[in-house]
Formats: structure tokens, sequence, C-alpha cells
């Protein structure tokens, strides 16, 4: 049977991840990087810039009202302070063509694309761990 995670990311991508996930992290983390990390996380792990993340690795070049009608339920609001987050970090770019009416064109830059192989580590756990969650979950359930 083929592996589901090959249509979504790359070999290298899997094989990174497998390789981190079966190491001990490092303890001598520069404290730098541990306080980008932990800005990223609230930021990225939100539900909108991983929806919005995804339908840019997936699509490529996107405007503005096609990322809205892909992300079911964001506003545009929502819509408008997503990109502009993702842009400031560096993980997409906007270009604005001068036309009439305005047409805003995001694509994934190098760092958003890498941001989103990075993901390829949960997709693997997930699939090496899908039973045992969802065992414990019916445990827990039971219980009640």
């Amino acid at each position: 049977m083929a592996n589901p995670l090959q249509s979504r990311f790359a070999a290298a991508d899997i094989a990174q991840a497998e390789h981190y996930l079966a190491h001990e992290p490092p303890t001598d983390i520069d404290p730098r990087i541990e306080r980008l990390v932990n800005e990223l996380i609230g930021r990225i792990a939100d539900k909108w810039t991983l929806l919005v993340l995804e339908e840019l690795e997936e699509k490529g070049t996107l405007r503005f009202t096609q990322i809205g009608r892909a992300v079911e339920g964001i506003s545009q609001k929502m819509l408008t302070q997503t990109l502009r987050r993702m842009e400031r970090d560096g993980l997409l770019t906007r270009t604005v063509h001068p036309v009439v009416p305005p047409r805003v064109d995001y694509t994934l830059t190098p760092l958003g694309n890498s941001l989103s192989a990075a993901f390829c580590g949960v997709w693997v756990w997930a699939g090496r761990n899908l039973e045992t969650v969802e065992a414990a979950r019916a445990s827990f359930d039971a219980r009640d």
C-alpha cells in the first residue's frame, strides 16, 4: 500500500522528519532560537495560519478572494490579519498588480515552503500514533 504522505510531502522531507522523531532534542538550545520557536508556535500553530499555509502549498499563488473561499469559515478581517502576520514573518510574498480593480496575489516564500515541509513531522507522528490516540480517547470517554 502506498504511503499517503508521499503525495503531500517529498521523500526527503519525510526522511528528515523521521530522523528528528528518532533522536532526542538537544539540551543546549540558543535562547534566541527558543524565543523564536515560542513566538512562531503561537502565531503559526493557530488554525487559520496552518490552513492558509496548506492552501498556498498545494495550489501555489492565489488571490485574496481565492484563499478566502478555500479556507472555510475565515472572515475577511481574520484572513487579512493572518496574511499580514505571515508576510511579516517572511512566509509569503504579497504582490499588488496595478490594475482596476486592484489584484493582490500571495505566494509562499522558500521559508514558507520549508515551514510546510517541517510540519511533515506532525503528519508522520500522526500516522504512527493514530490508533494509540484513538484508543486513549475512547478509554477516556468511557470513564464518564
